[in-house]
């Protein structure tokens, strides 16, 4: 005989119930409110520090047990994985004085990063003219090669790496019409033998080479359609050239752009790669060029769907690059940071304020840590990371939110995110 609970257990049991349910939620709250265990846990997968944005973000991430994952292949042994991963991304070109260059240089050193990513911009190298290495823009002719030979002998006295980047073309060699500084030029070979100028200058000395930075996206494939078939024809003359002049060269694909977009101006970094395959680019390329911004979640983002850019969406490249057959390159991040860009009532002219996200210094310096952290612990194919950027030579670009990003005040003063480096690094050593 089943017998039948009266009306006021019913009611004690829900009301019990009830107060177990609120004391959960008053717990959790508090518990993310203060940065508990459920926080911790609630940001390892999502990136997100605000509760609000945890919540949201956990019910995105358990969206993962329902799609296909990237395949990713952490026991293929991987070329170029066993040097020293912290990079910074430099514009030695346009400091003016020498002593400069060499405090930075110096700088760079001091924090234990092993490499800098640095321009060697074809339009300020081979400038009026096909085959003219002289720089007359101030009226006196100086030899246009002179503060790049600089840059590689500071380099050299400070032991640090360079991958060389390779692009902007000078207004000589572009079609006519075109942006200044943008477009590939009119004729493929003129960038080859540029290309193979300065590796023939410095061979021995710079074995890493980058073949143009971000070509699925306006404006750094001109004011004209992407082409992923143009850019491989370029990709391929010139690592066939750059061999020619030294087997050891080390041949960088172009980073490319994280973007979902598929108009004419930016095209998803998922499909201009497959493009490149499939126009014959996997044997034009020793290492994959990437992007690595965590813009607007941190670098613990666990979230992998391919319509979400965040830290994690390289990892999709990784799964492009083992079905075409390329499980044992590497990927190297070409720049990687989150953007302390002050808000409004600190700096109200910024443009363009929240195009990257908006971190404080702390979350900043932070992330830049984790983030090599993470890339150490889950991703045994990235390589080098380049933090963007180390710094200006002048502050006239504060109304930029691009401008935020520097490691150091132009200056010298230091940010954060130097001195956290610098902490990370020496627990490497």
């Amino acid at each position: 005989m089943v017998r039948k609970l009266s009306s006021r257990k019913i009611r004690y049991a829900s009301i019990a119930i009830i107060g177990i349910g609120l004391a959960l939620m008053i717990g959790l709250a508090l518990d993310l409110r203060f940065h508990g265990l459920a926080w911790r846990i609630f940001y390892s997968v999502t990136g997100e520090e605000a509760p609000a944005g945890q919540l949201y973000g956990f019910v995105n991430y358990l969206g993962n047990l329902t799609r296909r994952q990237p395949v990713t292949a952490t026991d293929v042994p991987i070329k170029y994985s066993d040097m020293n991963p912290l990079g910074v991304n430099t514009f030695l070109e346009n400091e003016v004085e020498e002593s400069k260059r060499d405090r930075q240089l110096q700088m760079i050193a001091d924090a234990g990063i092993g490499w800098i990513r640095q321009q060697f911009p074809w339009q300020d190298i081979e400038i009026g003219q096909r085959g003219n290495f002289t720089d007359t823009r101030n009226g006196t002719p100086v030899d246009a090669w002179k503060k790049y030979d600089n840059i590689v002998d500071l380099a050299d006295k400070y032991k640090i790496g360079i991958i060389a980047r390779l692009g902007v073309p000078p207004v000589w060699s572009q079609p006519k019409g075109a942006k200044e500084g943008f477009a590939p030029p009119t004729d493929l070979q003129d960038f080859v033998n540029y290309a193979t100028t300065l590796a023939t200058r410095y061979k021995g000395r710079i074995h890493f080479f980058q073949v143009w930075n971000e070509p699925n996206i306006y404006p750094e494939w001109g004011d004209q359609p992407i082409n992923p078939e143009q850019y491989t024809e370029m990709l391929c003359r010139t690592y066939t050239a750059l061999k020619a002049v030294d087997p050891q060269n080390v041949i960088i694909s172009g980073t490319l752009a994280q973007t979902i977009e598929f108009s004419a101006r930016n095209l998803s970094d998922f499909v201009f790669l497959q493009r490149m395959y499939d126009a014959g680019a996997g044997k034009c390329f020793d290492i994959l060029g990437a992007q690595g911004y965590g813009l607007f979640s941190g670098p613990t983002d666990q979230r992998m769907r391919p319509t979400t850019i965040n830290y994690a969406h390289l990892v999709w490249l990784r799964d492009m690059m083992i079905a075409n057959g390329d499980a044992a390159k590497p990927i190297w991040i070409g720049e990687m940071a989150w953007n302390p860009v002050p808000d409004e009532k600190t700096v109200p002219t910024i443009a363009n304020r929240m195009n990257y996200g908006q971190v404080t210094d702390e979350q900043g310096a932070r992330y830049a840590v984790e983030a090599y952290q993470r890339a150490r612990t889950d991703w045994p194919y990235v390589g080098v990371i380049c933090y963007w950027f180390f710094k200006l030579p002048a502050d006239n670009e504060k109304d930029q939110s691009r401008y935020y990003f520097r490691m150091v005040d132009p200056d010298f003063t230091l940010r954060p995110v130097y001195i956290a480096i610098k902490n990370y690094a020496a627990t490497r050593r």
